[in-house]
């Protein structure tokens, strides 16, 4: 079989069906864990990995990756994705009121939310995205997810495992120094990722079970000049042509703070939609996150002259769920 090109320009533009089933069946890991697997790419994250991930920590601090979860969001109702809605059930004025049937004066606060799993900083599990009607490890798509859920690789399966080494490639500042931004459709390339991981040195360093943070700028763009057409609309990210650096580092995950990881436009003349995530989720199994605020990380990482740490980014244990809201903590 040939290797597919790493490069952009060698992309059929006029066949996304062609390219796609190329890295898909080049960098296919179905059965590599067994044929019971749920975990995909999670598996490269061992006991030993963690314990080595721990020991990165040496001054203690600690950074959030979450944006907000509120009604300022980024979404805009495509395909119902809404932005979080919070609503409060009791509130302080029902307690001055003495109306909440509670003895001796006790007065409380309750609330509510309610959101689409995936409308803000969250993982994309193995049951989101199938290819020709097949899910992770070659099971039939609609044999995994069904009207109750992902009853075989629900993010629940995840949710202990996603602790690691954490490696911040800063892409953004690293190709753009000046605005410390890529632009939107700048689509970014193995040489792209193997350039940055060098300029940075060698705490920078990608390998099996790391999880790999991409900063392309785009995030601290919309927050400083509105959302626009952040949901859905032109990004920088990585091209289709990564799958096979994808693969070979044997990453066990990776984020970026776009709504949609690969670039958009997507790398084609002809309609196309998220190619990449059609390679990497069903195919190569592996646990993709989106919109993930890495501002607060790089400058911090920048300051301390190493990028890599423990990161702790479990997804919430939503019972047959094929993604989940989260709240990264790099702890360096």
């Amino acid at each position: 079989m040939t290797t597919p090109s790493e490069l952009p320009g060698d992309l059929d533009r006029q066949d996304p069906e062609g390219e796609i089933r190329a890295r898909a069946e080049a960098y296919r890991n179905w059965g590599r864990w067994g044929d019971d697997d749920v975990l995909g790419t999670l598996n490269f994250i061992d006991d030993a990995k963690r314990a080595a991930a721990a020991g990165l920590v040496s001054d203690g601090i600690t950074v959030s990756l979450a944006q907000p979860f509120d009604m300022n969001g980024p979404q805009k109702g495509w395909r119902r994705r809404t932005n979080p809605v919070h609503t409060m059930l009791d509130t302080g004025t029902d307690a001055e009121r003495g109306n909440q049937g509670f003895p001796h004066g006790l007065g409380g606060a309750d609330d509510v939310i309610a959101m689409p799993l995936q409308c803000s900083t969250q993982w994309d599990g193995l049951g989101h995205i199938f290819d020709h009607g097949y899910a992770w490890n070659g099971r039939r798509a609609g044999e995994v997810v069904t009207s109750d859920g992902d009853l075989i690789t629900g993010i629940e399966h995840a949710a202990s495992v996603v602790v690691s080494r954490g490696v911040l490639l800063d892409l953004g500042r690293h190709l753009f120094p000046g605005t410390g931004e890529l632009p939107d459709g700048y689509a970014i390339t193995a040489a792209d990722l193997r350039s940055c991981v060098e300029a940075q040195g060698p705490t920078s360093q990608v390998g099996t079970g790391d999880i790999v943070l991409v900063r392309t700028g785009q995030y601290a763009r919309a927050r400083r000049d509105g959302w626009g057409d952040y949901a859905g609309g032109q990004a920088p990210g990585l091209s289709l042509s990564t799958a096979g650096w994808l693969h070979d580092t044997e990453i066990a995950a990776i984020a970026t703070d776009t709504w949609g990881f690969e670039v958009r436009p997507n790398e084609f003349d002809v309609p196309a939609f998220q190619p990449l995530h059609q390679v990497v989720i069903p195919n190569i199994g592996l646990t993709i996150g989106e919109m993930w605020d890495l501002e607060l990380l790089a400058t911090t990482c920048e300051r301390l002259g190493r990028y890599e740490f423990l990161l702790s980014a479990p997804p919430l244990p939503i019972t047959y769920a094929v993604g989940s809201p989260i709240n990264p903590i790099a702890v360096l």
